[in-house]
């Protein structure tokens, strides 16, 4: 077995071995009477036990197995202070550095032995006073230490336990920071998404009949480009109230930015082509709708008629606003296209749409029905969106 020691310890055990010699000097001992050694033979156990103490912090058992038949030697000779002191040091060191296990055996042996000091002085001298002043001598040198390890052991452990409870804390704020982060960023997307789909959809389709379309009558042409006019003009009027938002931090700095269900009749008059019109219909009615709701649903009628401008065959989009008890419900009805996988949803857009739905605990469904395809949502009255 290969040991090691630290730098402290050898200094402690100089230091040790130095205060032992001074206290030997002093007469810092006893003699039994019927020994009458030579004070140098003292120095041995003390060598002894300030050798062990080399092994006190890194090997602490060891160190305790080394001290032990030193300190027994040292009491037959006559105990001295220098000694106890040390041994009391490697019961210290035994309980505090070494296995938990181990201090509370020790703890058990150093009270045995203890007792079993008391009533042996007891005895010899025939005493009780003599049996408990070597027992407090005994429990103070041997029990003192091991109970005082073990508290400060106590300590130690619940000290370890906080840090790694604040790490721990630590590492969940950052996850839910990052999970903060990047929910910002998908309902930033969705926003992007929406209020850049619809503008552009509309100012792409309008010019591109334009410029195909040669036989266009001047009305037509005029309607073709305040389509195109309306829809740049919102469409910067939206982006610059959330980049307003973004550099302030604040999303509820400007209600403008976030769109209500009064302007539905405004977006759906605005959706059509030359071949598509749509129409609105409201049934029920439910001032003071949560903003989150409102908000939802406005754009999931957004990006379905943004769908159906690229994708609908022509004929009419009917959309239909009812407001129930309990929720608002959304259905969008457009004509099928032919571009199979390419149909209206197909895209960002389904997925947006469905995000929004559930954020509400809402059911969301896109699909063809009859010959047509339909979006519904059935969004609940719920005045907080979840995390």
């Amino acid at each position: 077995m290969r040991f090691t020691t630290t730098r402290q310890d050898v200094l402690l055990a100089v230091a040790a071995f130095g205060a032992g010699v001074v206290l030997l000097l002093a007469h810092g001992y006893s003699t039994w009477p019927e020994l009458d050694l030579v004070p140098g033979w003292r120095l041995l156990p003390l060598a002894g036990l300030c050798f062990a103490m080399l092994f006190r912090r890194t090997r602490p058992i060891v160190g305790l197995l080394l001290s032990t038949p030193f300190n027994f030697a040292d009491v037959v000779i006559g105990p001295s202070i220098a000694t106890l002191m040390i041994y009391s040091d490697a019961l210290y060191a035994a309980s505090l550095y070494g296995p938990k296990r181990a201090a509370e055996w020790l703890l058990g042996i150093t009270t045995a032995a203890t007792l079993a000091v008391a009533a042996a002085v007891g005895v010899a001298l025939a005493t009780i006073s003599g049996g408990v002043i070597a027992g407090s001598l005994a429990g103070v040198a041997w029990v003192g230490p091991v109970l005082t390890a073990m508290v400060v052991r106590g300590h130690r452990d619940r000290a370890d336990m906080e840090r790694q409870r604040a790490a721990q804390m630590a590492r969940l704020a950052e996850m839910d920071r990052w999970a903060a982060v990047n929910a910002e960023r998908a309902r930033m997307a969705r926003e992007l998404h929406d209020v850049i789909a619809n503008h552009l959809s509309a100012v792409a389709l309008h010019s591109s009949a334009v410029l195909k379309v040669s036989d266009l009558d001047r009305e037509s042409i005029n309607r073709s480009m305040e389509v195109i006019r309306e829809n740049s003009v919102q469409g910067l009027a939206e982006m610059r109230r959330m980049i307003g938002l973004l550099r302030e931090g604040d999303g509820e700095a400007d209600p403008a930015a976030a769109p209500r269900l009064d302007g539905l009749e405004r977006l759906v008059a605005h959706t059509a082509r030359t071949d598509l019109t749509a129409g609105l219909k409201v049934i029920g009615d439910a001032p003071g709708l949560p903003a989150p709701v409102e908000h939802a649903a406005y754009r999931i009628v957004q990006e379905s008629l943004t769908n159906a401008l690229k994708h609908a065959a022509s004929g009419r989009v009917e959309v239909l606003l009812e407001h129930r008890p309990g929720c608002v419900v959304v259905t969008v009805d457009s004509p099928l296209g032919t571009g199979g996988s390419r149909l209206p949803g197909s895209g960002s857009g389904l997925i947006g749409m469905r995000e929004r739905a559930t954020m509400l605990d809402g059911t969301f469904e896109a699909g063809p029905e009859d010959g047509r395809w339909r979006v519904y949502a059935e969004l609940p009255l719920t005045d907080k969106e979840r995390p």
